[in-house]
């Protein structure tokens, strides 16, 4: 919608998606055996434009084509090569938040914006170099600076509590705030703001004041609780450890965010959480409190 900052979530999982493709966890199951109370979701990402002409993506996941045919507003317009995708911003190297750009190696000038360590990762690894320089280019933004984006759009990455990509971490704990490997987007178009924060081990006092002049906060939605995986026998790391706090308990997401005036939206959601099952009383819980769960295609206009 012209003149008015616009999302469209383009997907709302976490890493895999959901259903997972290898995946028969209690949750799985029922999107496996097509219940209507769980609706599949793509692995996530953002995509905004304040002009409906420009639009630009936060993160590149795995999804991304299928994504792009289920969004018309991303699709081809004009001319016999073309496309309204205008950039991309990215909060992090991993897997899930960069696979989608090899999507996007068609030679189509996009511009490609992250921090000095997420570029660095894109940097050390060849199989970038098929966004060929002369038409996609790599902007470095510091922790903090204000960039502009086509269509009046403008944007701030800020530091975020987690973790380097998994391929890159070792045996390293989660990073502390201030590292520019984990960040967090906030979109600004005149007094308009949203906030973008797929993955985030805690929230600090900076993250909080920032979200108190949102009008929308897109946040980290992985597990229900800190071993969810562990106790549902789909992996051997606590959500804190995979650079995720948990929606749940007295330093949960919920208790974190309770006192937030912002639509608060829930996104990053692995597919063993039971938030994606409507109706569930995990899925109660955070609607009583006032988060929404997102879903692919959801569009949100301010």
């Amino acid at each position: 919608m012209k003149g008015r900052l616009t999302a469209i979530v383009l997907g709302a999982a976490a890493g895999g998606g959901f259903p997972q493709w290898n995946c028969r966890c209690a949750v799985c199951r029922l999107a496996w055996a097509g219940d209507a109370r769980v609706k599949p979701r793509t692995q996530a990402s953002l995509a905004v434009s304040a002009d409906g002409e420009h639009w630009t993506l936060l993160n590149a996941s795995p999804d991304l084509r299928a994504q792009v045919q289920a969004t018309s507003a991303l699709w081809p317009r004009c001319g016999v090569r073309g496309s309204p995708i205008s950039a991309v911003v990215l909060t992090g190297a991993e897997v899930d938040q960069t696979a989608g750009l090899l999507t996007l190696r068609e030679r189509q000038g996009f511009a490609l914006h992250g921090t000095a360590e997420t570029l660095a990762a894109l940097d050390a690894n060849p199989i970038f170099g098929v966004l060929a320089a002369d038409v996609v280019t790599r902007k470095a933004v510091a922790l903090g600076e204000r960039f502009g984006l086509r269509g009046d759009l403008e944007a701030e990455l800020f530091a975020v509590p987690g973790k380097v990509a998994l391929y890159l971490e070792g045996a390293a704990p989660a990073l502390a705030a201030g590292d520019g490997a984990n960040v967090g987007v906030e979109l600004v178009y005149g007094p308009k703001r949203i906030a973008y924060v797929p993955g985030a081990a805690s929230v600090t006092a900076a993250m909080r004041e920032r979200f108190a002049h949102a009008d929308v906060v897109l946040f980290d939605g992985t597990l229900f609780v800190d071993d969810e995986m562990i106790a549902s026998g789909t992996g051997i790391k606590s959500g804190r450890r995979m650079g995720h706090m948990p929606l749940d308990g007295e330093d949960g997401t919920i208790a974190a965010l309770a006192d937030l005036k912002a639509r608060r939206i829930l996104t990053h959601i692995n597919n063993t959480n039971p938030i994606l099952i409507e109706g569930s009383a995990e899925r109660r819980k955070v609607e009583q409190a006032g988060f929404e769960v997102a879903e692919d295609g959801m569009e949100i206009v301010l």
